[in-house]
């Protein structure tokens, strides 16, 4: 028979495996379902209960290029990460420079790569690929190749880093000269303050539903572009020149739930830009509460020389304000929004939060 000590001792283990366990199945649960800002930052991988350190933190990577980490590249760090993986890994970016080509693919969802929240500038993934090089068999790797970073996989999220490519559109545009520094089309996933650095093609804001909150993006010609359905909330957006537009949708169907939404915005930059351009016939862009301390070109927006869009697209303007926010000389297919009209692109329901979002 055991006696009472020996069940004290074997209560207590016991105790403490059920509460793991209840941890456990509560951070799978979420992980799932839902993206929090715990998924977001690095805490203390340690507490104490009871008298007894316990692990509760998810899964780290660490990546130093100077070898004091887990690996010396970002994508050494993803590869680590196991195939269907069901748990958030966090792959911790120390600062610096990494020259390298980054795949997240499809089959690695809950991926976090986080940096240091005072040194975002300083932890940097760059590339310098573009549209006209030509892969190993001597063709055109195109636009979508061209990304310094692609993300293919659910649940993914960014924050404190820089995802760049440095090659810079010559004045005036010249073909081929596309260059992205993310390519996302994974679903569900957000990004907080990372700065996205570029000239064409910045930003290749895909398919699925992302949320860019309190972000930096530069470019100079259509650098957010995609198909996703997206809200860009208080991010600051650079034109750098010469530059054209700053967004252009691809929705080509009035089924399709897409659109990007710019809420809080900060746009700033030389010269003067198109607000957007009708890449798909059924384009849809919105731009809410946002400073434009820009000239926006007369018109304000372009049917990419498509007129069979203008009766289709959705440009829209609301509350906005500052130098470029006059409306005088719009195209006629744009439109300044009502409250009820607005109302749909100005929080985070347009990007269904309720269904994926703790945020």
């Amino acid at each position: 028979m055991m006696n009472s000590s020996r069940f004290g001792v074997l209560f207590f283990v016991l105790s403490l495996i059920w509460d793991e366990t209840k941890v456990g199945s509560a951070q799978n649960n979420n992980m799932r379902n839902y993206i929090t800002v715990d998924d977001l930052v690095i805490y203390s991988p340690w507490i104490r209960v009871r008298g007894v350190e316990r692990r509760i933190q998810d899964k780290v990577i660490v990546v130093d290029k100077n070898g004091r980490g887990d690996s010396l590249t970002v994508q050494g760090a993803v590869d680590m990460v196991p195939q269907q993986n069901t748990h958030r890994v966090k792959i911790q970016i120390l600062p610096g420079i990494y020259s390298e080509k980054v795949h997240v693919p499809a089959s690695k969802p809950y991926i976090s790569f986080i940096g240091d929240p005072k040194l975002a500038s300083q932890t940097v993934i760059t590339g310098h690929d573009k549209a006209s090089d030509r892969d190993i068999n001597g063709g055109l790797i195109g636009t979508w190749n061209s990304s310094s970073v692609i993300v293919e996989a659910d649940y993914f999220c960014a924050s404190y880093i820089t995802f760049q490519n440095t090659v810079v559109e010559p004045y005036g545009g010249l073909e081929g000269y596309q260059a992205v520094a993310l390519r996302i089309s994974g679903d569900k996933a957000v990004f907080h303050k990372v700065r996205f650095l570029g000239s064409q093609d910045t930003l290749l804001d895909e398919s699925g539903s992302h949320l860019f909150y309190r972000c930096f993006i530069q470019g100079a010609t259509d650098f957010i572009f995609g198909n996703a359905k997206s809200l860009y909330q208080e991010c600051a957006i650079s034109v750098v020149g010469p530059a054209f537009a700053i967004a252009a949708h691809h929705r080509n169907s009035e089924n399709e739930d897409t659109g990007f939404s710019f809420v809080n915005c900060k746009v700033t930059g030389n010269g003067s830009v198109f607000l957007g351009r009708a890449w798909g016939r059924y384009s849809r862009i919105i731009y809410a509460y946002t400073e434009f301390n820009i000239n926006v070109t007369v018109g304000g927006w372009q049917d990419w020389g498509s007129t069979s869009s203008d009766n289709t697209v959705v440009f829209g303007e609301y509350q906005c304000r500052g130098i470029g926010a006059n409306r005088s000389g719009r195209v006629p297919y744009s439109k300044e929004l009502n409250h009820i009209e607005a109302t749909p692109y100005l929080g985070r329901k347009f990007i269904n939060e309720e269904q994926w979002l703790r945020f």
